[in-house]
């Protein structure tokens, strides 16, 4: 389905891009093999350039299938589960408001309100939110009404699989300070007399390994248990850039400035009709970046080209991964002294988009 990008938004850096957020692809089981979700999500996606998104994102089943559309993935999600007793918060909780299904607007305004990072998006419809509380009918949240007009400051959202002693999952957690996150990692220490695990994504900029007093005992004590201790990491969205242009004219860094041809290869545009109002991003560029960054149709022979496919452009220009790196696994290659100036240039936080979409 289209993103609505007009109301959505990713945070490069400090700026808000506009941002198409594929939020399902569904396949007939009769229908397989006739490269319908392909042609249908490169439908969406072009919808959604020509009107003016200047990303677009999705999650993905299984690495590899969208990258066919010139996605390429993004950085690692850390999932974290623990026994929230063994919780080292020095932090007390007040007692929460209880949130329910009911309260989705009063929750929605609360996660578009909440700290962000560099990635970071807002899917801004109300009624995502809502869908999202209404998925399991097993989840409840707890938060804090601080708001000088009574807003819903910070909270979590949370699934169980057994209301005694779980595991519980965080689905989502907003706050907009530091000491509001330490209130909520008090409250669900306060959930651990009877609740034995409690799984959550890492929320950006924190290491939650920091407020786990021995995790590595827990994690050994616990093993192939049923309520294992554990940390996985895995990168399950994916991200591409639908306006060249447009995202460098929001890119500001603090090193460079590097300039260089850019050949660039999109494969969407297989999957699109000639009369497409958008065909992807191929062709050949001059691109500079540094506190002022552009791309500009063309090439000049005086300057070293970098070739890249749109998505390794992407997790490039993104932050995923350094160029050295990308051109080790991803399609990226160029001259080893632009790689490394790439490298100097684009240092950039880690993208989490805490949003699943």
């Amino acid at each position: 389905m289209p993103g609505q990008h007009r109301t959505h938004t990713m945070r490069y850096l400090s700026e808000e891009l506009p941002f198409s957020a594929i939020t399902g692809v569904t396949t007939s089981r009769i229908a397989r093999k006739r490269r319908l979700a392909r042609r249908l999500t490169a439908k969406a996606v072009a919808l959604d350039a020509a009107a003016g998104a200047l990303v677009a994102g999705l999650g993905i089943f299984e690495q590899g299938y969208y990258n066919q559309l010139g996605f390429g993935s993004g950085g690692y999600e850390h999932w974290i589960a623990f026994d929230p007793a063994g919780l080292a918060v020095s932090a007390k909780a007040r007692i929460p408001r209880r949130i329910t299904s009911e309260d989705w607007a009063l929750v929605h305004t609360s996660r578009l309100t909440r700290l962000r990072g560099h990635g970071s998006c807002n899917l801004t419809p109300a009624e995502i939110t809502r869908s999202d509380m209404l998925w399991n009918d097993k989840g409840f949240g707890l938060g804090y009404c601080d708001g000088p007009g009574g807003e819903l400051t910070h909270h979590f959202w949370c699934r169980m699989k057994d209301a005694e002693h779980g595991p519980y999952t965080i689905t989502w957690i907003s706050f907009q300070t530091p000491d509001q996150f330490l209130e909520l990692m008090a409250l669900l220490r306060n959930l651990g007399d009877q609740v034995r695990l409690v799984r959550m994504r890492e929320p950006p900029g924190v290491q939650l390994q920091d407020l786990l007093a021995q995790p590595f005992k827990e994690r050994q004590a616990t093993e192939r248990g049923q309520f294992e201790a554990r940390m996985n990491a895995a990168a399950y969205w994916q991200v591409r850039i639908c306006d060249l242009a447009g995202c460098l004219a929001h890119t500001h860094l603090r090193g460079g400035p590097v300039r260089f041809n850019l050949k660039l290869n999109d494969p969407v545009a297989r999957f699109l009709e000639e009369d497409a109002p958008w065909r992807g991003i191929g062709g050949s560029y001059i691109v500079q970046l540094g506190e002022t960054s552009d791309a500009a149709t063309g090439r000049d022979a005086l300057l070293p080209t970098l070739r890249a496919s749109a998505g390794a452009f992407t997790r490039l220009w993104l932050g995923v991964g350094p160029a050295s790196g990308l051109a080790a696994t991803d399609e990226l290659e160029g001259p080893p002294e632009l790689l490394a100036e790439l490298d100097r240039v684009l240092t950039l936080p880690v993208p989490r988009v805490d949003w699943d979409f």
